[in-house]
């Protein structure tokens, strides 16, 4: 069975930092891309960052420079360390796993572009 299980989401003041994990199960992690998406209530799916399994990276523009993705491959799990956090980071926050993303918004997560999502973590943020 697949799992993805994503962990370190909360509640920070703006400029505070988390750091987000996905933690795989039930497929090769080492051969997939994996993926960050959030979604806000109202708002598209938006892609944050990938990183491929050769660790090359993208990112929103909306979170360059702040936000940094990585992996580690030994303990199947990709991370997300988020710095100078905004009240519009707010949203729950997805990991994706095995896809290729042709868009940076999609209607809804979970659905479209990867074949393996997690169930999301909360992240708030107040200013």
């Amino acid at each position: 069975e697949v799992q993805l299980v994503e962990s370190g989401g909360g509640s920070v003041q703006a400029g505070g930092s988390l750091r987000l994990s996905c933690t795989a199960s039930g497929f090769t992690f080492d051969d997939s891309d994996m993926a960050w998406y959030r979604q806000a209530p109202g708002n598209a799916c938006e892609l944050v960052s990938t990183i491929e399994t050769d660790r090359r990276t993208e990112y929103a523009d909306s979170v360059k420079g702040r936000f940094t993705i990585s992996r580690d491959n030994a303990k199947n799990t990709a991370y997300l360390q988020m710095n100078s956090l905004k009240p519009e980071d707010t949203a729950v926050y997805y990991c994706a796993a095995e896809g290729i993303p042709t868009v940076w918004k999609l209607p809804e997560c979970g659905k479209y572009e990867y074949k393996y999502w997690g169930q999301g973590t909360q992240v708030i943020v107040s200013s």
